[in-house]
């Protein structure tokens, strides 16, 4: 028979990638196991001539050995007759670029091990995760013990590979380290589970050869099939979609293959070299960029993609690592993990240091260190438990420090911190790890309270993002009673991509932007008799402010630091003096903050006098462990709320064990109000609670030659050490 009248053939690789990220809910693992995970295994023991492969991260299997052993044994089982294969990764999920050297090997070693332990055979390929890639990640990998990897097709089309060169495996290098790289194919990509089977089907058939040289691989979210909105009752209930299209797998099977990509490789190997640049899929490209740049680039993009245009393929948006440019919150988060690798990776070996390591992987987490169409570093509960691990890994690190240096106190750092160009200074003790930014404000960056594992000021800015005009159009089309529900072009259902829902009504009238930092202790000044009521709620405005003005540092130690500033206010002139301190023991860290003004010029100055603190205290939802409480009347703390002249003020979270005092001298009234942002979720654009924005005011009066002192203590009484309950010295 010639080739030409030979049957046309192909090959499929299914990989599914499941992730639930670490310190994501209980209650959200339980929902997405029942929809989504366990459906798809009970789907493959139905249809065992169905090959796929499967990814887990390091937490799902956790939470599997943990809640549903027995799941693992299922997957096992089919691992053992070679129906699924395990891919493994970085061990957490991290963005691997993002990591040093030694902990990208790290994670990728210690996924292996796991894999291994849990299904008997280690995994050849590993997922990367949201397929961000650098040139130099092969030699990781390699070194990791991976063999391949699946990336996006876009990846390849910017190394000018062509549409009908996409269907198969390419071989790439670095430092003479050999990788395997598929393209998880779009047209599979877009159709799997959204399309039709029939299409499907029809689309796999139309790229069959006569030789069946071609893979069509397509690497996704597991829990698209089940779990994001309309595709349970796709893909399990009334649509049947997996079992359809497992079955026309089985009934197709005869010019149709379904294998793994270890599986092909050991049969075919890969078919020609490749460099590819640095790249993630195209989504990510326009979620990186400026709102403005995407609100170009993503019609662009779309508009290219949906004419089938050439030009789409040169389309690619911006670079990952900008996310720590467009957010200030993801660079803290970013250079604080690369500070505490440092640390622990200088650790003598022992358990202690397996301990920090354990720590600092879950801290390198990917899920808050970039923001797309969903949460990101928004999710408020993930982005303090990133810190949480980071903290905790800093705590037992600089806990052997203090152990090992007969007690002695942790120094202060001043370095460039934040990598922005200028120096920041770090203080520390057993109880508490304090950052200053002098040229941000001469603010407070960070408070750590190591015992508890909580970053106190981690609190997010409210900025515009491209995604809020997509709310207001929805907003107005819903006004003028013209919303449609979109739908797949291939006949299925819509991509969550595609969908725009609200949790409650008015969304888009309530957003609002910050047009500075949320950092902490930031000094601005009122007309006379501005209540702390309308800082908060906006309408007053500042004569004069400190918060935007750069600060000198004119001398620390290993506990304190001075700085000072000087405002023109009309023609007033004010030099302000202010010495920060951290004080108290392990369970009771103490921040102390003196300020004091000096007139030195022009006519005398009558002022409402703010000092802006921005606390995390986890209070999202009314949480009845979060709270204010004032004269012994206690409210939640995502309520606004004022306290007059006077008045105690306390603050907490009874769960987290964190009692917190705010005392102010000369005293002052306080005002609080919630820092809300409106970001996208699989169910919606939602308001999320980002912190809570103290305010303390207090009026002034200011002659030529005068000067007034004010001072904010904030008191930490802990209740848990979280260390100590670890098992480890702290």
């Amino acid at each position: 028979m010639s080739s030409s009248s030979a049957p046309r053939r192909i090959s499929l690789a299914l990989t599914l990638h499941n992730h639930q990220p670490v310190g994501n809910f209980g209650w959200v693992f339980d929902e997405i196991y029942e929809k989504a995970y366990l459906p798809m295994i009970e789907a493959l023991e139905r249809h065992p001539k169905v090959r796929l492969s499967l990814h887990y991260t390091g937490p799902l299997l956790e939470w599997f050995a943990a809640a549903h052993p027995e799941f693992l044994t299922r997957v096992r089982a089919l691992v053992e007759r070679g129906q699924v294969e395990i891919v493994g990764g970085g061990l957490y999920e991290p963005i691997l670029a993002s990591l040093p050297a030694a902990d990208r090997v790290a994670q990728l070693q210690r996924m292996r091990e796991r894999i291994k332990e849990l299904v008997g055979v280690a995994p050849q390929g590993a997922w990367l995760a949201e397929r961000v890639w650098e040139p130099s990640l092969p030699a990781a990998l390699h070194d990791g013990g991976y063999r391949w990897t699946i990336l996006d097709d876009a990846h390849f089309r910017a190394a000018a590979i062509p549409e009908d060169a996409l269907w198969g495996a390419y071989l790439t290098e670095d430092e003479g380290k050999p990788l395997t790289v598929f393209g998880t194919e779009q047209g599979l990509r877009y159709r799997i589970p959204f399309g039709s089977v029939e299409s499907v089907i029809e689309y796999l058939r139309e790229h069959a050869t006569p030789e069946g040289e071609r893979i069509g691989t397509m690497g996704d979210d597991g829990e698209k099939f089940g779990s994001w909105p309309t595709t349970w009752d796709h893909c399990w209930g009334e649509g049947q979609w997996v079992e359809k299209f497992f079955t026309a797998l089985e009934k197709n099977a005869d010019w149709l293959a379904t294998t793994t990509p270890s599986r092909w490789l050991d049969e075919r190997g890969p078919i020609g070299r490749v460099y590819l640049p640095t790249s993630s899929y195209a989504e990510m490209g326009d979620w990186v960029l400026p709102p403005d740049e995407s609100q170009i680039f993503g019609p662009m993009l779309h508009a290219a993609q949906d004419a089938k245009s050439p030009e789409a393929r040169y389309l690619r948006g911006g670079f990952w690592r900008n996310f720590q440019v467009k957010y200030s919150e993801i660079n803290d988060l970013h250079k604080q993990m690369l500070r505490t690798s440092a640390k622990v990776a200088a650790m003598p070996a022992g358990a202690e240091r397996l301990a920090a390591e354990d720590h600092l992987h879950r801290g390198q987490s990917n899920d808050c260190y970039w923001h797309g169409l969903f949460g990101g570093v928004y999710i408020t509960h993930m982005r303090l438990a990133t810190f949480e691990h980071l903290i905790a890994a800093e705590d037992i690190a600089d806990g052997t420090y203090r152990r090992t240096h007969a007690g002695a106190a942790l120094p202060a750092l001043l370095a460039d911190l934040d990598l922005d160009g200028a120096s920041e200074l770090q203080l520390a003790n057993a109880g508490a790890r304090l950052q200053i930014d002098p040229t941000e404000g001469g603010a407070i960056t960070s408070f750590d309270l190591r015992a508890s594992h909580h970053a106190l000021l981690a609190v997010m800015r409210r900025r515009p993002e491209a995604y809020h005009e997509k709310l207001r159009a929805h907003a107005k089309a819903e006004a003028a009673g013209t919303t449609t529900n979109p739908a797949s072009e291939s006949g299925g259902v819509a991509s969550i991509h595609d969908i725009v829902s609200v949790k409650e009504p008015g969304l888009a009238a309530k957003l609002q932007y910050d047009d500075y930092e949320r950092r902490s202790a930031l000094l601005r000044l009122y007309p006379a008799g501005t209540s702390g009521r309308a800082i908060t709620d906006g309408t007053a405005k500042a004569i004069g402010s400190f918060a935007s003005t750069p600060w000198t540092l004119t001398e620390h130690d290993d506990r304190s630091a001075t700085l000072t500033a000087t405002q023109q206010i009309g023609g007033t002139t004010i030099a302000a003096t202010r010495t920060i301190r951290l004080a108290g023991g392990r369970m009771d860290p103490t921040l102390v903050v003196e300020t004091t003004l000096a007139h030195t010029g022009g006519p005398a100055l009558s002022a409402a006098m703010d000092e802006e603190w921005n606390l995390m205290l986890l209070g999202g939802g009314g949480n009845p462990a979060a709270h204010w409480t004032v004269a012994g009347a206690r409210t939640a703390h995502d309520a606004p709320g004022d306290a007059p002249a006077g008045a105690p003020l306390l603050s907490g979270n009874d769960y987290l064990g964190i009692a917190l005092t705010t005392t102010s001298a000369p005293q002052g009234a306080a005002a609080w109000v919630p820092i809300e942002t409106i970001s996208n979720s699989e169910g919606g654009f939602e308001r999320v609670y980002q912190g809570s924005s103290l305010h303390l005011v207090r009026a002034i009066e200011l002659l030529l030659g005068a000067t007034i002192t004010v001072r904010t203590e904030f008191a930490c009484g802990l209740s848990r050490d979280i260390t100590a309950e670890e098992g480890l010295p702290s």
